[in-house]
């Protein structure tokens, strides 16, 4: 390997000139970032800046206007579908509310997923359920149903479950949504310690200040008045060290 190869970024994803929208609807346009492997990266910007659909177009969701977007050196859509779908089983979601079925234990959440895609025998799926649960500080609880559960341990079961199939990119939309101040920093926590320990790719959908500077790596700011990228680097570095107004309006934003 020469130096030069070195020298390049390890990406996980990466977007090449992506342009989004919605039926005449442009959302965002002109997104090129890298997001390197084993990195927490945040996808940050206002409200109706479009975090939530980049997201939908990094886990097959959402088909991009133009441009390429590159899932482990991949052209993602332009894949047949065939072929797609088993790039898309290295992704996994947690989404803002769960999204757990009420009706199944949490056992049975984070076991639907490997039945429906592996050949694991029961007794193996549950060793699996069992270690991801307690991978998230949620052992000997899996027999209890969403609804018994405080907001916060829905979350993380959330993210037991979309870890069930050993992904190499799992992605937050809006993590710390509807948690108290306590909640959300256990649930940063468990994002750090899980990156750490696993080596996994976090790709974080949020607005919220705290969470943004303890766990992010690397960033892209999202803007809704021109409808693509501002910038992107270190959150803490953009706080402290930006020119452009509207990135330090947001990450400065409360102070006095």
């Amino acid at each position: 390997m020469t130096a030069v190869e070195q020298d390049q970024p390890d990406f996980a994803i990466r977007l090449e000139q992506v342009a989004l929208g919605y039926g005449d609807t442009l959302v965002q346009q002109d997104l090129s970032f890298g997001i390197r492997r084993g990195d927490v990266f945040i996808i940050m910007g206002g409200s109706g800046c479009g975090k939530s659909t980049v997201m939908r177009t990094l886990t097959g969701l959402l088909a991009p206007r133009q441009g390429r977007v590159l899932l482990r050196d991949a052209s993602l859509w332009e894949l047949p579908e065939a072929h797609r779908a088993p790039l898309l089983r290295q992704v996994g979601v947690m989404y803002q509310s769960g999204a757990l079925w009420s009706s199944m234990t949490l056992n049975e959440n984070v076991a639907l997923p490997l039945e429906q895609y592996t050949r694991l025998t029961a007794a193996q799926i549950r060793a699996v359920v069992d270690y991801k649960l307690a991978l998230v500080g949620l052992a000997g609880v899996g027999g209890l149903y969403p609804g018994q559960i405080s907001g916060g341990m829905r979350k993380r079961a959330g993210v037991a479950r979309a870890m069930a199939l050993d992904p190499d990119i799992l992605f937050f939309d809006e993590p710390s949504a509807g948690l108290d101040p306590l909640s959300a920093r256990r649930l940063d926590d468990l994002i750090l310690e899980l990156c750490a320990s696993l080596g996994t790719t976090m790709v974080v959908i949020t607005h919220d200040l705290d969470s943004i500077f303890l766990i992010g790596d690397d960033a892209v700011f999202l803007d809704a008045e021109t409808h693509t990228m501002l910038t992107t680097g270190n959150p803490r570095q953009l706080r402290d060290h930006s020119k452009i107004p509207e990135v330090r309006a947001f990450l400065r934003r409360g102070e006095s």
